[in-house]
């Protein structure tokens, strides 16, 4: 395990690298990840390393230690987001409700949106999240994606599109004709 990863091209020492690594790192996000989330934390790992090649230590366990500071850190900017989003989606809660907070109305309109802002797609909520929670004009927002503000008001329009059918869809009771009611009782 103390071998040398390097000597040849770049390729074969990520080659190398990747082979001497990835099996304990997929282990080491397993337990610490939700199912099926650990091949994504290893493969982000992999494509920093590959981007910053040059500052992946050449020794295989200096080198493996490396890889799971990388792994782990992914892991925590992974939880950060997540927690940003639900915090997003309280705030839009808090941000539309028209009723008493007290009110058992508040509490199921502020349960649908955390629910329609989870079927929302990473870029609508975070097409929304910049509007409503960061405060920013569609320009600013435009340049914090690196997108032009036309292209950013499409996106925002549609990720209100999207929101407002989420809620329509979950606001939408379920009725049952009187004739179908008066009929099981007959």
């Amino acid at each position: 395990m103390s071998e040398l990863l390097g000597g040849a091209g770049r390729e074969a020492r990520f080659v190398g690298l990747y082979e001497a690594t990835y099996v304990d790192l997929v282990r080491f996000a397993r337990r610490r990840v939700v199912e099926g989330a650990a091949e994504d934390v290893v493969e982000e790992a992999f494509l920093a390393a590959w981007r910053r090649l040059e500052e992946v230590p050449r020794e295989v366990g200096e080198a493996r230690a490396w890889l799971f500071g990388v792994v782990w850190r992914t892991i925590l900017n992974a939880e950060r987001g997540v927690r940003r989003q639900r915090a997003v989606a309280v705030r839009l809660a808090g941000s539309v409700a028209e009723c008493s907070p007290d009110s058992a109305d508040f509490v199921a309109r502020r349960v649908d949106l955390g629910r329609a802002w989870e079927q929302l797609s990473a870029v609508h909520q975070e097409a929304l999240a910049l509007v409503v929670v960061e405060d920013l004009s569609a320009r600013q927002a435009a340049s914090v994606l690196g997108i032009t503000a036309v292209a950013f008001r499409l996106r925002l329009s549609r990720a209100r599109h999207a929101l407002r059918a989420q809620l329509d869809h979950r606001r939408t009771p379920r009725v049952v004709p009187a004739d179908a009611i008066e009929g099981q009782h007959s």
